[in-house]
């Protein structure tokens, strides 16, 4: 085979011949750009070029997803928003019936006293049935949380003039002893029995107690007395008669 020495300058005919080459002949294109190195940056750029294109289709996926929760996201918000409108309304309505049922309970416990003192005045309830009825008005107006009952066996008649049982409400509030009598209607003789307990009460626990009358009504010639006796007088009703 004969050899062909190249110059190192090619004619133009064999310029045109290989230009035509490459404008036709593809595996001749493709096997020169193999020799100058394009082949393979041709190939790494289509497997990019299929990367990216998946990408975008990812991409694209992820932007319907995220558009989707958005609007699931603005629909919570306003069930949310319409469940506080709502839980706001309830609380009103629950405090205005808190407030009606605390009326309703006053009313009663007004009517239940003004029934109770109506109804011993006329003989229709004992003292014994008031003093239990009055009990939380008791506790109300000493500001107590309980009452309790002393009861002692006065041998000696300093009450009564004869031996007989003594009861009394006692109330133990900041280490005071209160001796306290619960009547409907509350008259000399009523301060004198609780003065004579009082000193009982002294003579057995070596203290002095604190006196208090509670009553509904009071006869007009207490209130001397009761300085005297040292009684505190604690109405439930102002009226005297």
């Amino acid at each position: 085979m004969n050899k062909v020495e190249y110059s190192g300058t090619i004619d133009v005919e064999e310029k045109e011949r290989i230009l035509k080459m490459l404008e036709t002949d593809k595996e001749f294109r493709y096997a020169l750009m193999g020799l100058l190195g394009y082949r393979e940056v041709l190939e790494r750029i289509t497997v990019l070029e299929e990367r990216f294109s998946k990408l975008e289709e990812r991409f694209a996926n992820l932007e319907e997803r995220v558009i989707k929760l958005e609007e699931r996201i603005i629909k919570l918000e306003e069930r949310f928003s319409k469940l506080e409108e709502r839980f706001v309304e309830l609380a009103e309505r629950v405090t205005r019936l808190e407030e009606r049922v605390l009326r309703v309970e006053e009313e009663l416990r007004d009517l239940s006293k003004a029934i109770n003192v109506i109804a011993h005045r006329f003989g229709i309830l004992t003292d014994e049935g008031f003093r239990e009825a009055m009990r939380y008005v008791v506790e109300e107006v000493l500001g107590v949380a309980k009452v309790s009952r002393w009861i002692y066996y006065d041998s000696r008649g300093i009450v009564y003039q004869r031996p007989s049982i003594v009861e009394v409400d006692l109330v133990i509030r900041d280490g005071e002893h209160i001796l306290l009598e619960v009547k409907s209607r509350v008259d000399k003789g009523d301060l004198l029995e609780l003065y004579r307990i009082g000193k009982l009460y002294e003579e057995v626990n070596k203290l002095k107690p604190k006196l208090v009358m509670l009553g509904a009504f009071f006869t007009k010639d207490v209130n001397e007395l009761a300085k005297e006796l040292e009684i505190e007088l604690r109405p439930m009703v102002k009226t005297y008669g």
